[in-house]
């Protein structure tokens, strides 16, 4: 009779794990050990070399540059066949409970777990999630580690992009011609300001009418952790963005801005949030010039880039 209790208690813990599970994107390293020992699969998105020496107990690897096109523009998504055999050799199905796990160092390392979750999310997979703080949330949280490779059974999974979280370079230049669309900088400010840009953009600035929303600004202090809702909520609003106001996310290359989609998106829950893959190396690659503001005059443009040369090669300060 002992026996019924303690299975009914077992029971009613695994389904409030299912539903902790089910709302948040977000798990913290004991959620993740709960969610593994349940069966979700655990996606190490780390290099190889990182991966062999030490990860999740039964994490399969899968490293961040498979989720990202090869070529001139590393923003834009690889093709369907190739997310399709990438997703069917992760064992993956759409009801696959699947966590993302990456190194755990700074803000720039979670977006790559946030662009992972955003193409997950948008080719089906239904209860994606990131292991907030990453593989050192893990280890500080005295969970263990391991280097034996994990190996699972290839699905068939036959996977169909949705298109709902992605904006375009034709959607986002048609935005410039409506009313009440956000376009929001993810890049820190010397990029939204035109001082600095990635070697594979044409231009200097920032999209018409872009407001700026460093994806640094929305994490711990020296952390690769995102904070609470409520402090999100705060760095939110300062977007000023009214209800339901569609928003458009870019970066230099669907990085950074991956994490402001994902916070606006799925922790936040606000809708009609998408991300602009492409970002400013698509838009500045468009075979006629397209707008930009803050784009220094030529002038400027040699002079910011003279300072970057020299702040690059001789170690003065940055632009």
């Amino acid at each position: 009779m002992r026996f019924l209790p303690r299975l009914l208690l077992t029971c009613l813990a695994w389904a409030a794990t299912g539903l902790a599970w089910a709302a948040t994107p977000l798990v913290t390293p004991l959620q993740l050990k709960a969610l593994s020992e349940a069966g979700a699969r655990i996606i190490d998105i780390r290099e190889g070399p990182a991966y062999a020496l030490q990860h999740v107990p039964g994490a399969v690897s899968a490293p961040y540059g498979l989720w990202r096109a090869t070529g001139k523009n590393p923003g834009l998504p690889p093709t369907l066949a190739e997310l399709t055999a990438l997703v069917q050799a992760l064992g993956l199905t759409p009801d696959t409970p699947a966590v993302i796990v990456y190194t755990g160092i700074d803000a720039t390392d979670f977006g790559g777990a946030a662009r992972v979750y955003w193409t997950l999310k948008s080719l089906g997979l239904r209860q994606p999630a990131i292991l907030n703080g990453g593989l050192s949330a893990w280890k500080a949280a005295g969970q263990p580690v391991s280097d034996q490779a994990a190996v699972t059974a290839k699905s068939r999974w036959q996977p169909q992009f949705n298109p709902q979280w992605l904006a375009t370079r034709e959607q986002v230049r048609a935005s410039l011609e409506q009313t009440g669309v956000l376009r929001v900088d993810a890049r820190p400010a010397p990029y939204y300001q035109g001082r600095i840009a990635t070697d594979l953009a044409h231009a200097r600035g920032t999209l018409p009418g872009a407001v700026s929303l460093d994806s640094e600004n929305l994490f711990e202090l020296g952390s690769a952790a995102l904070m609470d809702k409520m402090a999100l909520e705060d760095e939110a609003d300062k977007l000023k963005a009214a209800p339901g106001e569609p928003i458009i996310t870019f970066c230099n290359a669907g990085h950074w801005s991956a994490t402001d989609w994902f916070v606006l998106s799925e922790v936040l829950g606000r809708p009609n949030v998408r991300m602009y893959a492409g970002s400013i190396i698509d838009w500045t690659a468009a075979p006629a010039p397209l707008p930009m503001d803050n784009e220094p005059g030529r002038w400027q443009q040699l002079r910011y880039a003279a300072l970057s040369w020299a702040h690059r090669n001789l170690g003065t300060k940055a632009p």
